[in-house]
């Protein structure tokens, strides 16, 4: 918490480095950050904190502020009744979980803005997400709002408390008596759930607006790897098919929007997360792995192509976010009309293009056209205009060059150039995993960069930050911190052999299970033991736009405890799961990675050691390895440099022979393998 500010009004975000936080440092409101002398004041003059949270790139947030919040008649009751509080949810997302919890609590919903009525004390009593200035559409304005809760507050202050208890009191832990492990028919509820939800026209899971949802395909490739069952691969596919297909994919730029509002996938909401271009790096790789489809590995390599020119700072940390609007409107920068097409395109490819991307005089989105797919058949379009496929793909891709050199001339939407820690330790796993599936050192140098920026940048001592930007990290490390690196240094051990990534990771998971995890009852708080104490220690494994930190710390931890040999590694993971048996049960589509990890401890898998003297035949083997879908074994190269970090290579290392592979299953080691054709025979059963 920032310490004591004077207590003048005035706005005081101009001081902060929050990119959300000055966006809103010229507003009439006398904004705090959340910070001591807030909720001090609030105190000593007895009135009511008013908490507003969002993020930058977020468009309802750009909303409420030039409706709200530039207004001076709302600044006007805010700052003269009540103590105004921004929060970048980004930033803080501590803060945002619990208060998130309150707002579904008491509406049935959440998202942002977020807006949160709270006691001096922080205890909450009322929220909402939007609210416009004066009320509409069924909504709540801030006119009537800030009045009324105001009378309240001043006229049955009892009332206010005992709303605040009970809210307060909701979002306490339970104790926690279950000590059964998940069993595997919670697997099956959570994969018939996906099913009876499958959109089977056009893939995803329920109805508009749709989220690509890579925590749920990334379990669905894992139940695949178990069961074989052809349906869930089929639900994969058609997912992945039609999210390359819809407007939701940038055809002109390239990466992922944050969600459809339509069930085609064709309209999206354009902003773009780093989380969302990570995760769906990461599906379309393993994707790959099964079934060679070339449409996916372009992706993968189209979606590294924008990262690096549009969110990757000159030092080698990825940007969070990209704004969906450009001066004043949504998707402004991404949309055409027909005739912009033909002027750029002109009079010979316009037509071919305009066919394959329905871009239409009437357009799809405001009278405008978001490129797509959707219906296209390339095949038919080509004979059509006497071309062949080859011939079409190469006069697209001329187009796309033209209209992205004639884009980038646009007002760019405003990016968020913060560096998060959790954000680009899924960028990095995942541009880890793609660089050792297709072989592509490009890939991994991406990789590696990002994580020297976070080690140079958010490693303080022994402290891990959340958020760098203009030379100052911030905010002790989350849960989400620890894990997310976690598995960037195994997915970078796994496609590199460095060993250094496996010593980078057992400190991270020292660090993790030091500071985060519940000795009473197993799993991990989100908050580390020493960050600043909130009106609760919030604890999950319910996935959201991201899957959840226990989760994937979960799946790690039995990893890491399987390269390593560490078998308490591989009971705490367990241990983790467990811990959160009893919401499994009653809600298993819910924690998707939690089961993911479970499902791991169901397949075993194997740990392949790897020995010899030949370079050439353990490379060849290594890459037979990465590049096939084995999402339960690990492997390791027997090094005299690796022995002390890895005892499952003791006793292993052959310097006599070209070549010797232990394959290791269910604790037990059978005997070496010494020719490389039949380690691939086994390794392929």
């Amino acid at each position: 918490m920032v310490d004591a500010r004077p207590s003048a009004d005035k706005n005081w975000l101009s001081l902060e480095k929050s990119p959300y936080l000055l966006q809103h440092d010229s507003n009439p409101v006398n904004w705090y950050p959340w910070s001591d002398a807030a909720f001090k004041r609030a105190a000593a003059e007895n009135k009511p904190v008013f908490l507003s949270i969002g993020y930058s790139t977020c468009h309802w947030c750009h909303v409420m502020e030039h409706e709200s919040f530039e207004d001076a008649e709302v600044a006007e009751l805010l700052n003269d009744h009540f103590i105004a509080i921004k929060v970048d949810r980004e930033e803080r997302p501590d803060i945002d979980t619990i208060y998130m919890n309150i707002c579904q609590l008491l509406t049935g919903e959440g998202g942002w803005p977020l807006n949160v009525f709270l006691t001096p004390e922080q205890r909450p009593f009322y929220a909402g997400t939007y609210f416009p200035k004066t009320s509409k559409y069924g909504r709540p304005g801030m006119m009537d709002v800030l009045p009324q809760l105001l009378h309240a507050y001043r006229t049955d202050p009892e009332k206010i408390q005992d709303v605040a208890d009970k809210l307060t009191g909701a979002l306490q832990p339970g104790i926690q008596t279950n000590t059964q492990e998940v069993s595997s028919e919670v697997i099956a509820q959570a994969h018939a759930i996906l099913e009876g939800e499958f959109d089977s026209s056009f893939g995803g899971f329920g109805g508009a607006p749709k989220f690509p949802s890579p925590g749920q395909l990334l379990f669905l490739l894992r139940y695949y790897a178990v069961t074989k069952d052809q349906n869930t691969m089929e639900m994969v596919e058609k997912t992945l098919d039609s999210i390359a297909d819809g407007g939701i994919y940038d055809h002109v730029g390239f990466g992922f929007a944050r969600y459809s509002t339509d069930p085609k996938w064709l309209v999206p909401h354009f902003e773009k997360m780093l989380y969302d271009q990570a995760l769906m790096m990461m599906v379309y790789t393993e994707a790959f792995l099964i079934n060679r489809n070339p449409s996916y590995r372009k992706i993968v390599y189209d979606t590294a192509r924008f990262l690096k020119r549009e969110m990757l700072h000159p030092d080698g940390g990825f940007y969070s976010a990209i704004d969906a609007d450009s001066e004043g409107e949504e998707g402004k920068y991404y949309v055409w009309s027909a005739d912009e097409i033909t002027k750029i395109l002109g009079t010979e490819q316009a037509p071919v293009y305009r066919e394959v991307y329905n871009i239409t005089p009437q357009g799809n989105f405001e009278n405008a056209n978001i490129p797509n797919l959707i219906g296209t058949n390339k095949a038919a379009i080509a004979d059509k205009h006497g071309m062949t496929l080859v011939e079409l793909e190469r006069l697209l891709e001329n187009c796309r060059q033209q209209l992205l050199a004639e884009r980038q001339k646009r007002s760019y939407p405003h990016l968020d150039d913060k560096i998060l820690t959790s954000w680009n330790g899924l960028c990095i796993a995942a541009m880890a995993k793609a660089g050792a599936a297709f072989a592509e050192p490009k890939f991994l140098e991406l990789a590696e960069n990002a994580v020297e920026f976070v080690d140079t940048h958010l490693w303080q001592e022994e402290y891990l930050y959340t958020r760098w930007r203009e030379g100052e990290a911030k905010n002790l490390g989350y849960l989400d911190d620890y894990a997310h690196l976690l598995w960037a240094h195994i997915e970078l051990y796994m496609a590199t052999g460095a060993v250094a990534n496996l010593a980078k990771a057992k400190q991270l998971a020292q660090a993790l299970l030091e500071r985060f995890e519940d000795i009473g009852q197993y799993g991990f708080f989100f908050t580390d033991k020493e960050a600043e104490a909130l009106i609760v220690r919030d604890k999950t494994a319910i996935d959201g736009a991201m899957p959840s930190g226990n989760g994937i710390a979960a799946l790690q931890l039995w990893r890491l405890g399987k390269l390593t040999g560490d078998n308490d590694l591989l009971t705490k993971s367990d241990t983790t799961i467990t811990a959160f048996a009893d919401i499994a049960e009653k809600y298993p589509s819910a924690v998707l990675m939690l089961l993911t990890a479970r499902l791991a401890f169901q397949a075993g898998g194997k740990e392949i050691v790897i020995s010899g003297t030949s370079q050439t035949e353990k490379s060849a083997l290594l890459q037979f390895l990465r590049t096939s879908y084995r999402p339960y074994d690990v492997w390791l190269e027997a090094t005299v440099e690796a022995a002390g970090t890895m005892p499952l290579t003791e006793g292993k290392i052959h310097d006599d022979i070209p070549l010797a592979v232990y394959v290791c299953e269910n604790y037990v080691c059978k005997m070496p393998l010494f020719d490389l054709q039949e380690v691939k025979q086994r390794l392929a059963q």
